[in-house]
């Protein structure tokens, strides 16, 4: 591994890795911004901004940007969560110089042209209805408005669609301004790359910016047990229940995403086994733990039939009551190897490592090397998967189900858990 990390001059953090016997070249531009930064007035802006960053510069259209990163062999796109926005290429190598000065000029000096503007807003208003018309989606939004209920974290990323019909130039220039500040912006490298190159170009596209006045960091969030529920022209019922996990940065983070695979992370998980294998109760069944800077949730999912709802309860039941009691040392070996392939994959892609270090850089403030994080994984003992469920368990579960006309409303979700 050859990993460098430069900070400019007005605190804006450039890292790379350079990859032996690599023929590509990544790069990731990673702003510390998302929805839960954003006003309630402002919902909707930081996805609404990063898909203006490819309309154009001052020059280039959008075409041509779309033609120049295609010439490179290039892949090339961005995204928002809650917490970030990242813009991401990855390139054949003799193209690496290209296209990092073309990426940064896209977050760098993007016009957001009106005519642009208008076009994108209808793309993503199209989105949102696609979003609206997907019962996984939906109830994944009922899922983050009851654990988070009345928080920014609560919000969608995408934004109401009133809001996002509104939003001006003006509003998008406004907040560039406020968000993209050099101390909340990691540029990274992976692949054929060449560490004081990366650090050039990012100074010439960014080195002038200044951070304006003091950053306040987004409000606490915490973990809230509430319930989402409703009725819609379908034929399963969506359920997601959700109990509280652990931030990024946590020490029992890694413990935790053991024990959720062990729950439902594979075809031997324990969700799978008793819920599709053993019951035939459903076609999809799973865990997932997500983490943020300052709280983490603990999600399981599974769709039935509005008829088999008490079945999938009572095998959730079962399977979240046996798991309170401990695992055992085969599901334990199960589930590190399967995070631990996971961790050695992404090794073998340097687009996948380029957003590694930059999220890392903003999580950690430092970048975990994966024999590090492979080393946390293989050290967590049955008893911290045991002190980990207690304190999960701990908790009435959130609940967000989605269902057809009468299957969710009377149904008494906690008390059917807790029975």
């Amino acid at each position: 591994m050859s990993y460098q990390l430069s900070t400019l001059p007005n605190g804006l953090r450039v890292a790379s890795e350079m990859l032996d016997n690599t023929h590509s070249a990544a790069f990731a531009i990673a702003v510390d911004v998302g929805a839960r930064h954003e006003e309630l007035a402002e919902n909707g802006l930081s996805h609404l901004l990063e898909h203006m960053a490819f309309k154009g510069t001052s020059k280039l259209n959008a075409r041509r940007i779309a033609e120049a990163f295609d010439l490179m062999g290039g892949n090339v796109n961005a995204y928002t969560s809650h917490e970030h926005t990242v813009y991401y290429a990855k390139v054949l190598k003799e193209y690496g110089t290209q296209a990092l000065t073309l990426l940064c000029e896209i977050v760098a000096d993007s016009v957001f042209d009106a005519v642009e503007l208008e076009r994108e807003r209808e793309v993503i208003l199209q989105e949102i209805a696609m979003h609206q018309d997907s019962p996984d989606d939906v109830v994944f939004d009922l899922f983050q408005e009851a654990v988070f209920e009345g928080q920014p974290l609560g919000r969608s990323i995408l934004g109401p669609e009133a809001q996002v019909s509104a939003y001006s130039r003006d509003d998008l220039i406004a907040y560039t301004d406020k968000h993209y500040q050099p101390t909340r912006m990691v540029i990274s490298a992976a692949g054929a790359v060449n560490h004081a190159e990366v650090t050039a170009i990012a100074g010439e596209f960014f080195g002038a910016r200044q951070t304006q006045g003091m950053m306040m960091p987004p409000a606490p969030a915490s973990f809230h047990t509430g319930r989402r529920t409703q009725e819609k022209d379908l034929e399963q019922v969506q359920l997601l229940l959700g109990y509280p996990g652990m931030p990024s940065s946590h020490e029992d983070y890694y413990a935790l995403q053991v024990f959720g695979t062990i729950l439902g992370g594979g075809m031997s998980s324990r969700l799978f086994q008793e819920i599709r294998e053993e019951r035939g109760l459903a076609y999809s069944v799973s865990a997932f733990a997500s983490a943020y800077q300052d709280v983490g949730v603990v999600g399981i999912y599974a769709g039935t039939s509005a008829e088999k709802v008490p079945e999938l309860l009572e095998g959730l039941k079962r399977v979240l009551d046996t798991s309170a009691l401990g695992v055992s040392a085969a599901e334990l070996l199960r589930a590190k190897n399967q995070l631990k392939a996971g961790i050695v994959m992404t090794r073998e892609s340097s687009g996948a490592i380029a957003e590694w270090i930059a999220r890392h850089l903003h999580v950690y403030g430092r970048y975990k090397t994966a024999d590090e994080i492979l080393e946390q994984i293989e050290s967590i003992t049955e008893a911290d998967i045991r002190r980990v469920a207690a304190r999960m368990f701990a908790t009435t579960p959130a609940i967000a189900a989605l269902g057809p006309q009468g299957s969710v409303a009377e149904v008494d979700f906690v008390a059917a858990l807790a029975a």
